[in-house]
């Protein structure tokens, strides 16, 4: 689990072209959105087609699962190993 969300955090970097962030500096269990990582809906966005293009996941269209999901780097990768594409 920690080698796919250490692939996760350099998900996020990449994705989202946050240049002067690197994977150790974004915390696993910190919130993704607002507090945390500050990211906005946008970025959710760009994330979930990453995560699509890469791990091949489905996301649901319940807007509080989702929102489960990209809680924090751990949710994303307990979510992408729910999936079975870990």
């Amino acid at each position: 689990m920690e080698q796919l969300e250490h692939d996760i955090k350099e998900l996020i970097i990449s994705a989202l072209a946050l240049e002067d962030i690197a994977p150790d500096d974004i915390d696993t269990t910190a919130p993704l959105f607002v507090k945390g990582l500050g990211l906005d809906s946008i970025d959710a966005l760009e994330l979930g087609l990453a995560l699509q293009k890469r791990y091949g996941v489905n996301l649901a269209a319940d807007s509080e699962q989702v929102r489960a999901h990209f809680a924090s780097v751990r949710a994303l990768a307990q979510f992408v190993t729910a999936q079975g594409k870990a």
